[in-house]
């Protein structure tokens, strides 16, 4: 046990696949300057249809906004309960969402460009928030 809490597993940071991502919670939306390298991540879905994602993907693509990672996850006849501008709260059914790292501070207008662009035609858009590059790590 550390901090109270459970150890699921152990030596995971052995792992040459692991990846480990944190979290910052706050109750009210920071909005980060442009001063330094940001990211930005995002989750959404689409109907299905043929160049539905590549449209998505196209809306950062146009802006010159690059993509870091891009996760799918299935949720075939799963309800879930999303909270956004567009559907007030009632679940929904989606048959996949998608996780979207990108390199753009909220507070840059282009990331808001391609986000209200993104959000005419997902029926799901949630933005995770965004976050410093710690260009030290690298």
């Amino acid at each position: 046990m550390i901090y109270g809490l459970n150890i699921l597993a152990q030596d995971i940071q052995d792992d040459s696949d692991n990846v480990t991502r944190f979290l910052m919670l706050a109750r009210e939306p920071i909005i980060p300057g442009i001063d330094r390298p940001f990211k930005t991540s995002i989750v959404f879905s689409l109907e299905e249809g043929p160049g539905v994602l590549f449209k998505a993907l196209a809306v950062f693509a146009l802006r010159q906004i690059n993509l870091t990672k891009i996760e799918s996850r299935p949720l075939r006849k799963q309800l879930l309960g999303a909270s956004d501008d567009s559907n007030n709260g009632y679940p929904k059914y989606f048959d996949y969402l998608f996780y979207v790292d990108f390199e753009a501070s909220m507070a840059d207008e282009k990331a808001q460009n391609a986000l209200r662009h993104l959000k005419e035609f997902a029926t799901y858009l949630r933005v995770l928030g965004s976050y410093p590059v710690d260009t030290s790590m690298i």
